[in-house]
């Protein structure tokens, strides 16, 4: 009889089971015989606990101190989150023991705690999400020749130390292969992908569109690199110079702007034309992006989004809704003839693009048909997730 494969999982950035693709993997693996346990940071408000068991997967988590100044937080952070981590990461050894450790980026620094345990005879998972170098890059907004050559390092050093390395799109891994001289034969494409179980329309609640006709509808992190407030800019631009009073804007998620963008939609003066709803479970995204007419992926042109496949947009899609977006490579990948592409970083192009759809409801439609069916024949977990089990055979064969 084979042994049950364990695996420890360790995210930096969002806490479990928040991360909307670590807690998919974890589950795929759990539900396929693996034993599964996750390091992640505290909640801000929810998901506080040290230790918890949900769904019978073991999460420890730590807390990270609120340091100000943008670089010495980030300094701060990472330094806690890796001593931590190492930390928990002996306590799981001792209570349950692990035979993998699974790592998802940002940031790239958990090849350190990869490069002791190899040591020790276990495997390393490098799970890329975003490309770190231009990702901070996009965060400071300097081009800082130290800083970029800093990440490139770490990344080059987190590619080499990994016995599998999990990518989420081909962008990715032509950059693992050409920047990271990274071997073509551990690279697996593991694209995000909605579960079409969880996410899927609901009857709409007309209540939750607050008196608008149209309702406009942003799920996801609010940080710097996402771009939300092209979306408040975009707003701004419909209600008050093209006289649009008859629609409104549902934000769903939060993230390190989500104060910031309160401020400035304050600022514009649309305070009566936006519901932050903050952090909701998947059953209340469903039921908000039930009454949404149209979805937005306001992600800019910055170095880093044109190489990252966003969750939200096939959440979009497998609610069969229109998106607009700004033209990126990886997001018309996605989403292809399920949305209308705005010139990227303009944000009288983004409310033109809306305004097309406003005003066009056989489109909209038409759209969202596209879209839905593109989810269930390629994009949806369901697929994603064959490709996540079939490299853990491969890559880790159960022991006899």
């Amino acid at each position: 009889m084979a042994n049950v494969l364990k695996v420890l999982m360790i995210v930096e950035n969002v806490p479990a089971p928040k991360d909307r693709r670590v807690w998919p993997e974890a589950i795929t693996l759990r539900d396929h015989g693996y034993q599964v346990s996750i390091i992640s940071p505290k909640g801000a408000t929810a998901y506080r606990e040290s230790y918890s068991c949900i769904d019978g997967i073991h999460i420890y988590r730590y807390h990270l101190p609120a340091v100000r100044g943008k670089y010495v937080s980030h300094v701060v952070e990472y330094t806690v989150a890796l001593v931590m981590t190492c930390w928990l990461s002996l306590k799981v050894l001792v209570r349950h023991g692990f035979d993998v450790i699974h790592v998802a980026n940002p940031p790239d620094i958990f090849f350190i705690v990869g490069m002791c345990y190899r040591l020790l005879g276990k495997k390393f998972v490098f799970d890329q999400h975003d490309l770190a170098p231009e990702l901070f890059q996009a965060l400071f907004k300097r081009n800082s020749r130290l800083l970029y050559r800093l990440m490139v390092f770490l990344e080059w050093c987190t590619y080499k130390m990994a016995n599998l390395v999990l990518v989420t799109n081909e962008s990715q891994r032509r950059n693992a292969i050409e920047r990271g001289s990274c071997d073509d034969g551990k690279l697996v494409v593991v694209r995000n992908g909605p579960n079409l179980e969880q996410l899927k329309p609901v009857s709409p609640e007309p209540g939750l569109k607050n008196g608008w006709r149209y309702v406009l509808g942003y799920v996801g992190i609010m940080g710097v690199q996402d771009g939300v407030e092209y979306a408040l800019r975009a707003l701004y631009e419909l209600v008050y110079r093209r006289g649009r009073r008859d629609v409104g804007l549902i934000l769903m998620g939060e993230g390190e702007s989500l104060c910031m963008l309160q401020a400035l939609a304050h600022e514009l003066g649309l305070d009566e034309y936006i519901n932050f709803t903050g952090w909701i479970p998947i059953k209340d995204v469903a039921r908000y992006l039930s009454v949404a007419d149209i979805c937005l992926i306001p992600d800019p042109l910055n170095g880093v989004n044109e190489y990252s496949t966003m969750l939200k947009t096939m959440e979009y899609m497998a609610m069969g809704k229109p998106i607009v977006a700004f033209d990126l490579y990886e997001t018309r990948y996605s989403a292809g003839e399920a949305a209308l592409y705005a010139v990227p970083n303009l944000a009288s192009d983004f409310a033109n693009k809306i305004e097309v759809l406003l005003g066009d409801e056989a489109l909209r439609c038409r759209m969202g048909t596209i879209g839905r069916r593109r989810v269930e024949e390629e994009l949806s977990w369901e697929h994603s997730r064959k490709n996540l089990l079939r490299a853990y055979e491969t890559c880790f064969a159960r022991r006899k």
